[in-house]
């Protein structure tokens, strides 16, 4: 699986990985938006992709709901599998890339999120991706993303001129080689409008930590439909 040896570097170290159990504010506005919606979070069926040390998933079967999690490194996933035994939840994981094709059948899932952890995909394994979530999702079904954004943010720029990577729009993390992406908002909403309707896209501003610094990064959060 691309990039598994420097995920579990990555878990291990902690340079680039964002301490903490509790979901990012942006993960809770997607749950009022879909409350506003009238879509119930318990008895949903979601799969987490990139889930990580499981804080999204733990998140959602807290609220009730049915949750499986993609993930390709070990270590994160040892320490969700032991956040989650500590909670009393039930979490199915695997351990897999996102960029492969997924083990569920055609309408498994009510809602999907990719919380900024498809941003390590080839073109390859990106076309996978987004054909098998479209095929895991059901009709109607909701598309939570979270992707870094090009359009305006400097570190983004200076990581394309001094850290260029090998597909478009791409760069590696200095120390820890991980490879990211960023997007336009032009092939942003090019590339998932191919199979979802994007209810709402957002250019939202936070801040990464790399190496226990603070960097201020764009950041594109989609609320999608499967079509």
């Amino acid at each position: 699986m691309a990039q598994e040896k420097v995920w579990d570097q990555e878990y291990t170290r902690g340079l680039f990985i964002t301490g903490g159990n509790e979901p990012q504010a942006d993960t809770r506005d997607f749950v009022k938006f879909l409350k506003k919606q009238n879509v119930p979070i318990s008895g949903t069926h979601v799969l987490d992709l990139g889930s990580g040390t499981g804080r999204n998933s733990i998140y959602f079967a807290e609220l009730g709901a049915h949750v499986s999690g993609i993930e390709i490194s070990s270590v994160a996933l040892r320490e969700a599998e032991k956040q989650t035994k500590d909670k009393g939840l039930d979490i199915t994981y695997l351990h897999k890339s996102m960029g492969e094709n997924l083990p569920f059948k055609d309408n498994s899932f009510d809602i999907v999120l990719d919380v900024t952890s498809s941003n390590s995909l080839t073109e390859e394994e990106r076309d996978i991706y987004i054909q098998e979530t479209n095929r895991v999702l059901k009709p109607s079904g909701w598309f939570y993303i979270k992707a870094l954004c090009k359009d305006g943010d400097k570190n983004a720029q200076n990581l394309l001129k001094s850290n260029l990577g090998k597909e478009k729009d791409t760069y590696t993390m200095p120390e820890t080689n991980i490879i990211e992406r960023v997007w336009s908002r032009e092939y942003f909403e090019e590339f998932y409008g191919k199979y979802f309707k994007i209810v709402e896209l957002q250019k939202k501003t936070n801040y990464s930590r790399f190496n226990n610094q603070s960097y201020k990064r764009n950041f594109w959060i989609a609320y999608s439909r499967n079509m």
